[in-house]
């Protein structure tokens, strides 16, 4: 390479000054450590507030326009359900209900859980079944307790557990399996629609949600119109994720909470790695100067420091990715409530702020190299 000797001398300099060396290291290790963490708990609140669409499944959801949260619904008008069926394009449409209850357990103690009423011809959005049998779901006060991180605040159950719900007497017919868990740390059961209605008081309107499912990919924006015009909202499985996103986002704390500590971390970072560095560039300007001096062209110089910038930011980068996944590896083991997830963006992130961090750092450092005089070094 035309520029490796240069770098080589670079690279020697960088590694020589164990203190500095490591002080930029450990500055841009932490700042990728903080930064990523933020962002992974951030995408992991998401990822849990995404469970309900996840793990039911359907490809449209009808909805009221209010609506934010799929744990939060506002109830539906039955002839929606009708008016939905007869629409153009539509191939199927089945009612959902979805409601908070409070479980008393054999021991007496009340536990708060979700309950989540299917379809009662289809099921359609069934969980997967670890045991028992799906078709015990009709059988008389059956219900499908959700094996998660929750599952031991319903004491363990087991098949043929009883409880009451509101007075009324339950039973576990079998455990199932989802894909992701909630985020309200409350376990889930799963029943039929009308046995749902009938043990979860609620308002005159029961339908939480009405899942469609559209004839082909042509069909669903005429859907989304037909549905308008009868003033509600109708939305597609990413649709509905990307508007849970944006309530969490911007109408809650937890994003600007998680934004402001992440610009925190990135400015620590900064600082840290630009004046360490800025300190290694003055104690080393005799030897800039000298190189300078020898034939070093400012074009040379400028690459050398940017490849010492580089070198230690992406060594940092990894350092801090490492660092934070193994962090989280050892939380989910002892929490297994603790949300964080490492996802393609928050590792861009994280690798974006990190290369500015070095392009500021170069910039600190270059300005001072070009501005050296071999003369001035060898006079001192």
């Amino acid at each position: 390479m035309k520029y490796s000797g240069i770098m080589r001398i670079g690279f020697k300099l960088l590694v020589n000054d164990r203190a500095k060396f490591s002080a930029l290291l450990i500055g841009i290790t932490f700042a990728v450590f903080l930064m990523m963490q933020m962002t992974a708990m951030f995408a992991g609140i998401l990822n849990r507030a995404y469970s309900t669409v996840t793990n039911i499944g359907a490809s449209m959801w009808i909805m009221d326009p209010a609506v934010n949260t799929p744990t939060s619904p506002i109830p539906l008008p039955d002839y929606l359900l009708d008016a939905t069926l007869s629409m153009n394009g539509v191939a199927y449409a089945v009612p959902l209900y979805i409601g908070g209850a409070q479980v008393r357990l054999a021991d007496g103690k009340y536990q708060a859980v979700n309950v989540v009423g299917l379809d009662d011809a289809s099921l359609f959005g069934r969980p997967e079944i670890q045991q028992g049998n799906i078709l015990d779901i009709y059988a008389d006060d059956a219900f499908m307790v959700v094996k998660d991180s929750e599952f031991s605040k319903l004491e363990n159950p087991k098949i043929g557990t009883a409880f009451e719900l509101n007075d009324r007497r339950g039973v576990i017919v079998g455990v199932a399996r989802v894909a992701t868990n909630g985020l309200n740390g409350v376990p889930t059961l799963y029943t039929t629609y009308n046995r749902a209605i009938q043990y979860v008081p609620g308002t005159r309107f029961t339908i939480s949600y009405i899942l469609v499912q559209a004839k082909n990919g042509a069909a669903i924006a005429g859907i989304k119109q037909q549905v308008a015009k009868l003033g509600y909202l109708a939305l597609t499985k990413n649709e509905f994720n990307q508007r849970i996103a944006n309530y969490y986002t911007y109408q809650t704390g937890i994003g600007t909470n998680i934004l402001l500590m992440t610009v925190i971390s990135f400015i620590v970072g900064l600082s840290i790695s630009g004046q360490t560095f800025y300190t290694f560039i003055l104690e080393n300007l005799d030897k800039f100067g000298a190189l300078k001096a020898i034939g070093a062209k400012g074009r040379e110089l400028v690459y050398m420091i940017l490849f010492m910038a580089t070198f230690t930011a992406l060594t940092g980068y990894g350092l801090g990715v490492g660092l934070v996944t193994v962090v989280i590896s050892l939380a989910k083991v002892s929490v297994p409530n603790y949300a964080a997830i490492t996802t393609f963006w928050n590792l861009a992130l994280a690798f974006g702020m990190v290369v500015l961090i070095a392009g500021i750092s170069s910039y600190i450092g270059v300005r001072k190299v070009l501005t050296i005089e071999p003369f001035d070094i060898f006079r001192g």
